[in-house]
């Protein structure tokens, strides 16, 4: 579409796992003409995917991070591989890639070599904890910084029931600011023609996805023993009644922050008017207690109705089933079917609305070297050079690729497909 923000804009992703794929599919995702390099045998989210989710032999791991993106498979080992890589370097705005620190440069694609080829290059790095530093070398899963940036601690109760957040986040947050950063630089070189190093990490991903808590901790100055809290209390720094409750029929609700003797008169419990005085946050390990068993008395049903009615700030614990069936998913379009290449699949659309419209899904590299190709056509490569590569398996590129046709339609929710 011509009227795609970063229409023009071309970006080398030199991504494996979450991070990186995730920063170069928010920039497809906004028209950047995204090449997605690859290994031979294909990236590493081709391979796996949670809870052994594939369709018709495609991951959904990479499916949910590949989106609008092109395919070149390619040995970076071989000669003709890395002249391939640079030719394309000479000619993108910006490099991304999340490997371990050095693994470029000795390949031969680090950041001093890339500029040498492209002075004006946006080059992007993301890692598990940094460029530098003592933990510079080691390995950067989500999992890991969830636990080294305090959001383990912080989720749970640090000392009794640490609790890591049951979705890749970092990964994801790190993706976001990632593609912001590299936005940021390229609206200046369009303005200045200058290029720019861009470097985020994990664990400071990690950091920013707390910068309430972490304020709130140092320069509160608190010690430690604040993270013990009551086990309905959703965190150590708000106060009562912010947390999840149990319902007589054993459903969970969270209920936020509300007038206490509103609370207390919608719940119709003595105890919590006579705490409604009360220091929420000093007490709130007595206040959350005298909150659960009021709700306890409860059926969802009753709960809600008396909450609406209110005007109380609360919202049903919802899983995934519960979300392909919510109505404001449904009205909000946030997921999308997807049919192409002979598959069909639901995935979450991308979440900003530009103009009143979601932004379109075009394409899907289906297998690795899809656009092989096309790509090395580009370059200026006849067919028979093409072929030459693809036989020595300096590139790769399957025999007969799939349509990138894509058909899409909003997702009607799983009880009515």
């Amino acid at each position: 579409m011509n009227d795609d923000m970063l229409n023009g804009m071309k970006v080398l992703g030199l991504c494996h796992y979450l991070q990186g794929p995730a920063a170069t599919q928010y920039l497809a995702d906004l028209g950047a003409d995204v090449i997605k390099i690859e290994p031979i045998a294909g990236a590493h989210e081709r391979h796996w995917a949670g809870a052994d989710s594939f369709i018709d032999g495609v991951s959904s791991f990479f499916l949910c991070a590949n989106r609008n993106k092109r395919s070149l498979a390619v040995d970076l080992k071989t000669p003709e591989g890395r002249d391939i890589v640079e030719r394309l370097i000479a000619r993108s705005d910006a490099v991304v890639e999340n490997f371990r620190p050095g693994v470029l440069d000795r390949l031969g694609f680090g950041y001093e070599r890339a500029r040498e080829i492209n002075p004006a290059l946006i080059y992007a790095s993301a890692t598990g904890f940094g460029a530098s530093g003592p933990m510079r070398d080691s390995p950067g899963q989500d999992l890991l910084v969830q636990a080294r940036c305090g959001l383990v601690a912080g989720t749970g109760e640090r000392f009794t029931a640490p609790k890591a957040v049951g979705a890749a986040v970092v990964d994801q947050h790190g993706g976001a600011l990632l593609a912001m950063a590299v936005v940021a630089a390229y609206v200046r070189k369009l303005t200045s023609g200058r290029g720019a190093r861009v470097e985020s990490s994990l664990f400071n991903a990690g950091l920013d996805l707390q910068a309430e808590a972490l304020a709130a901790y140092i320069n509160a100055g608190v010690e430690r023993d604040r993270y013990r809290r009551h086990p309905d209390l959703a965190t150590w720094f708000h106060e009562a009644p912010y947390g999840v409750y149990r319902t007589r029929d054993d459903r969970f609700v969270v209920i936020g922050l509300n007038d206490p003797v509103l609370l207390a008169q919608t719940l119709n419990s003595s105890r919590l008017m006579s705490l409604a005085e009360c220091n929420r946050y000093e007490d709130r390990d007595v206040y959350a207690a005298a909150v659960a068993e009021a709700v306890l008395g409860f059926d969802f049903g009753d709960f809600s109705a008396r909450f609406d009615q209110s005007g109380l700030w609360y919202a049903p614990v919802q899983d995934y089933a519960d979300l392909q069936v919510d109505p404001q998913a449904l009205h909000n379009e946030v997921f999308e079917t997807i049919e192409t290449g002979g598959l069909r699949f639901t995935l979450l659309n991308a979440a900003v609305r530009y103009d009143g419209k979601k932004l379109p899904t075009r394409r899907f590299a289906l297998a690795a070297g899809a656009d092989t190709h096309a790509i090395l056509s580009d370059l200026g490569m006849d067919a028979a050079q093409i072929d030459d590569l693809v036989a020595r398996r300096v590139v790769a590129a399957p025999p007969d690729p799939a349509s990138d046709t894509v058909r899409t339609r909003p997702f009607a929710g799983a009880l009515h497909e």
